[in-house]
């Protein structure tokens, strides 16, 4: 059944980490910018039903929505550059697509008919692609993981191939990101391999509308023509996404000098209106030629793999553009922070204690959350980070003893510590705070009631006698969940900037709105560098 939504596929070939998300975001931008309402998804060929409990070191960070959808990280890119709201109907793996399949079938939905990958796994493959359609939406991009000819994919792109042939040529339009390499021995760009992977696409009946080359160097207008020729792609559709090194953020600018939004536009026969100026310009001047910097340091297990926090970065970045400044990243391992917690962050102009997926290293970020105490530093917890810096003052200052998190997540902590995950009390997603007035918090959310994405395995639960020691050693619980069970912000008030935090600020951050958390505290870091 066609649907008044129109689809955009992204598909990816030669290489995976192209920047297909990246990409389809930034294109999403650009048509948002122009007054379409757009949402995005991604389908991942992996067998994982749900990415929540995937390794950072394998597949960096999982990104989470407001409805407690865990997913890949091209979501953040979404939601960053798009300014969409994704949803569970944002993300599908193949273990998804698959177990909806067989719990039908175990049902008898098929009626004891054979269950085949065609037409029944690219039946479900198009279903969940309509379910992001919808009469608010315009324009859906859909991302499809992996790359041309891998074998977990192709029953994606032939779920896609359908797709067009069902909804007609001008409500569906295939973007294809390849490489053109550049061999530097022969000084050559070789258009060889874009070739082979449209050819891939050709053969199971799908041709790109649009091709867009990832390229090291310009890309000249006979190489374009080649590429057109070959690829059975017009000219004025074989676009150059060079390499950036300065800001993703400029990639949207880039694209739009050479007319892909427009392309897409007219292949979607929709009106190019003209594009709303933002100033999203002036962001990517800051972000590639920033008049100030700081040093931060990042206490972490995954922080070598940027992409394990990917979402942190970023929030940095943004709160680094707001304040026309670079904010330079210093890793540092929780070990590190025993043998030697002063040498570990000599320099440093703010130190930000993140979290994990286990409690690894809580020795190492209590001792960060202590020398940011003492020694007057910007500190900024994040999840773990909130849960080190309580039991740190529970330990240091109010002299309680057995404060530390146990491996077991029993309830014997001192402050309260529990394992929501054995207590059956996890919540994903969004969820209600109250900030209290007169409090840090409160000076930069500007009201009471907040909402925040949290994931996270332990909780601090909330006791007014232990509110009060806290307070009275002073250290201030800012804000508590909107049930009044569990604690959410610490803050120190005497301090520069001493904030904690239960949820994940990183995930509702923004280019052109910086979490106010992250803004605050690289605005104190700068700060404290100009008094250093």
């Amino acid at each position: 059944m066609k649907t008044k939504t129109k689809f955009v596929f992204v598909t990816g070939g030669v290489v995976s980490s192209l920047g297909k998300g990246i990409t389809s975001a930034s294109l999403a931008c650009l048509l948002k910018s122009r007054g379409y309402r757009v949402f995005m998804q991604k389908l991942d060929p992996y067998l994982n039903v749900y990415p929540g409990i995937m390794s950072p070191f394998q597949h960096g960070e999982v990104f989470l929505t407001d409805d407690g959808t865990e997913a890949d990280l091209d979501l953040g890119h979404y939601e960053r550059f798009a300014g969409v709201t994704c949803t569970k109907c944002s993300s599908y793996t193949s273990g998804k697509i698959y177990s909806a399949v067989l719990q039908r079938e175990r049902e008898g939905g098929y009626l004891g008919g054979t269950v085949q990958v065609i037409p029944h796994i690219t039946n479900e493959i198009k279903a969940s692609i309509r379910s992001a359609a919808g009469p608010d939406i315009d324009i859906v991009l859909c991302e499809i993981g992996g790359i041309a000819g891998d074998i977990e994919s192709q029953p994606f792109l032939e779920a896609a191939r359908q797709f067009r042939f069902e909804e007609g040529p001008n409500n569906t339009c295939f973007v294809h990101l390849t490489l053109v390499p550049f061999l530097r021995a022969a000084q050559e760009l070789k258009t060889k391999p874009s070739q082979q992977s449209v050819a891939v696409l050709r053969s199971i009946g799908i041709i790109p509308d649009v091709l867009v080359c990832r390229t090291e160097v310009e890309l000249p207008q006979e190489h374009r023509d080649k590429l057109a020729l070959f690829c059975n792609v017009r000219p004025e559709r074989v676009i150059e996404e060079r390499d950036i090194t300065t800001s993703v953020y400029a990639i949207p600018r880039e694209l739009s000098r050479q007319h892909l939004d427009e392309e897409v536009l007219k292949q979607l026969n929709l009106p190019v209106n003209p594009i709303k100026h933002t100033n999203w310009d002036t962001l990517v001047r800051k972000a590639t030629q920033p008049k100030y910097s700081c040093t931060v340091a990042l206490v972490s297990r995954y922080g070598i793999i940027k992409d394990a926090y990917k979402s942190v970065y970023e929030s940095l970045q943004h709160a680094g553009m707001q304040c026309d400044a670079k904010v330079v990243t210093k890793v540092v391992e929780p070990e590190d922070l025993v043998k030697n917690a002063k040498k570990a962050l000599a320099g440093v102009d703010g130190i930000l204690v993140m979290g994990s997926m286990t409690n690894y290293g809580e020795k190492g970020k209590s001792l960060a959350a202590k020398y940011a105490r003492e020694n007057k530093i910007p500190y900024f917890g994040i999840c773990a980070g909130m849960e080190c810096a309580a039991i740190e003052f529970a330990e240091n200052v109010l002299k309680i003893k057995n404060a530390a998190l146990s491996d077991k997540g029993e309830e014997r902590s001192a402050i309260g510590i529990i394992d929501e995950q054995r207590t059956g009390q996890t919540k994903l997603g969004a969820r209600d705070l109250v900030v209290e007035t007169g409090t840090k918090a409160y000076q930069l959310y500007k009201v009471k009631k907040i909402s925040e994405r949290h994931r996270q395995r332990y909780a601090m639960l909330y006791a007014k006698e232990l509110a009060e020691k806290f307070e009275k050693a002073g250290m201030k619980i800012s804000a508590v969940s909107a049930d009044g069970k569990f604690v959410e912000m610490l803050e120190i008030p005497k301090h520069p900037f001493f904030v904690a935090c239960q949820f994940h600020p990183e995930f509702k951050s923004r280019p052109t709105a910086p979490h106010p958390l992250f803004k605050a505290f690289v605005k104190t870091a700068l700060g404290k560098k100009e008094k250093k």
